[in-house]
This record gives structure tokens, C-alpha cells and sequence, in this order.
């Protein structure tokens, strides 16, 4: 059976597995790095989160991992489970499966684990990105060149971007657009602050463009592991611009050949645990 991955913050609870009983490492990044490095072995990771027993529970650690495609996490729970993995001791391993009553809408993720995702399933040659268009929409310099100077508060610095995703071996590709505003504060900080500001929305603008063209597409990975894309402009997923914003300034046709391919909060009630009795350990 094909399962659908968005490029969006994975929160269905058969995406998360639960791992405790967890020894103390000689570091903190021992603790973190030893989890990961383990179950990043059955696909790609969206977070680890290592959090303290309760005080009223023996000493230890539990944690939270959360997988992009739940094929993933079930292979992992199923291979780690009471496995002395990376200690002396076996750790204990399950996997989400209470739904949620109320769906929550979908959180774009980043452009950094956009670009993560598709490295992992497309390869780091198998995608590539263009910039359609990078405009400046502050009116800073034109201030610049007059006699009244406005507030230094109310001074910034805007960009809007257009790019456009392509896959070239999936003959799909798909455009997004995003809007970055950075302040301002030229005589506090010296002459080189502007520049530096100016670069800084500018990239600012291209992440978010970025990650807005990710989420018009969807991975399809088969049963035999292989991939395909779906293109899905109409779907509404979180994201930080408004569409007022970018209205009239350009228009982009997004190009898809085979469209028929086409902050979040850990509750613990997500996981069904009947095999075993145990106190779960307080997250703090």
C-alpha cells in the first residue's frame, strides 16, 4: 500500500514512537546523538526529543522520535523493541496509535527540512531550484534620497521572491512565492548594518519561497519503495505570508506533467500501551 508524505510537520500519532527506559550517557550529546544515530537506520527523522524521568520514578530518561512515514516507525519499534540497542539494558519501544479527535492543520516545515526530505527521497541530484524573481518592495531608498528622514522604527527592509522547484525525472515542478520583512537600524548599529540586513531578507525571502513550492508537492513512496510525486496546489498548509502581500505583484503558472503521480505540542496520549503497566515519566 502507497503512503503519502507532505512536505509538513508529521503529527499523526503511528509517525511517533515512544522509547524508554533509557540509561544517562557521559554527555547530554551522547544521550541525544545515541538514540538518533539508531533509528535514523529505518528512514529519515523529523526530531528526537530526550526528556528526564519524574522525580518520583527511578532515575533515567525517556524519548520521543518522530518519523516521516509511518512505515518507518513501525519497522523501527518492531526491530528495537526491549533490544539492548546502544546500552547494557533493553529499552522498551511503542508505537502511537490513538488518533485524535480534533485534525489539526497542517505546519509547513522549513526550507532547511524541505530540503532535507527531498535530498533523502529524490537525491541530491535528482531536484533543483531556480529563482524566478527576487524584488525589493521596501521604499528605503527612495527615502534615503529625500530630505525627511522617517522613524528609525518604522524603517525596513521587504522582499518578495518567486522560485520554482523542479524534478526533472518525475516531469513535475512547482513554483512558490514568499514575502520576508527585516527592521532596520542604521544609526544604532553603523554603515554596514544595511547591508548585512539587506542579505538577510533577501535569504529570509528565498526560504520562504522555497518552502511554500515544497508544499504544493507530495511523496508517494510505494510498497516496493519506490517514489512518485503528486502535485496538489489547492492544499491549504500553514505558512507565514499573506496573501495580500504578494496580490498582483506576480503572477507564476506552476507546470506539472504528471499530475497523476501525483511548533507542535507531544501528547503522550497518543500512545496505547496495554502490553505493559508502567508509570510514564513526567515531561517537563
Amino acid at each position: 500500500m502507497a503512503e503519502l508524505v507532505p512536505f509538513a510537520v508529521p503529527t499523526d500519532s503511528d509517525k511517533t514512537l515512544l522509547v524508554w527506559e533509557l540509561s544517562s550517557g557521559p554527555t547530554a550529546e551522547d544521550l541525544h546523538n545515541s538514540p538518533f544515530t539508531e533509528f535514523s537506520h529505518f528512514g529519515l527523522l523529523y526530531s528526537v526529543r530526550v526528556f528526564p524521568n519524574a522525580a518520583v520514578s527511578r532515575p533515567g530518561f525517556c524519548a520521543i522520535i518522530k518519523f516521516y512515514p509511518a512505515r518507518d516507525a513501525r519497522r523501527a519499534q518492531k526491530a528495537c523493541d526491549r533490544k539492548q540497542l546502544f546500552q547494557k539494558s533493553p529499552v522498551k519501544v511503542r508505537l502511537g496509535t490513538r488518533h485524535r479527535a480534533v485534525q489539526h492543520q497542517a505546519l509547513a516545515l522549513n526550507s532547511f527540512q524541505c530540503q532535507e526530505l527531498a535530498h533523502y527521497y529524490f537525491g541530491f541530484n535528482g531536484w533543483s531550484k531556480r529563482i524566478i524573481k527576487l524584488q525589493e518592495l521596501s521604499d528605503l531608498e527612495e527615502r534615503e534620497n529625500e530630505d525627511i528622514v522617517a522613524p528609525l522604527q518604522k524603517q525596513s527592509l521587504k522582499f518578495f521572491c518567486a522560485i520554482e522547484v523542479l524534478l526533472p525525472s518525475y516531469e513535475c515542478s512547482s513554483a512558490g512565492a514568499g514575502v520576508a520583512e527585516e527592521p532596520v537600524h542604521q544609526l544604532e548599529e553603523g554603515p554596514l548594518s544595511f547591508p548585512m540586513e539587506r542579505k538577510t531578507a533577501q535569504k529570509l525571502a528565498i526560504q520562504k519561497a522555497l518552502s511554500d513550492a515544497f508544499q504544493k508537492l507530495l511523496i508517494v513512496v510505494l510498497e516496493s519503495r519506490k517514489i512518485a510525486v503528486a502535485y496538489r496546489p489547492s492544499e491549504e498548509i500553514v505558512d507565514v505570508r499573506s496573501e495580500e502581500e504578494l496580490h498582483d505583484l506576480i503572477q507564476v503558472s506552476c507546470v506539472s506533467w504528471k499530475q497523476s503521480c501525483q511548533g507542535e505540542e507531544e501528547y503522550l496520549s497518543d500512545f496505547s500501551l496495554e502490553e505493559d503497566k508502567f508509570r510514564l515519566p513526567k515531561l517537563d
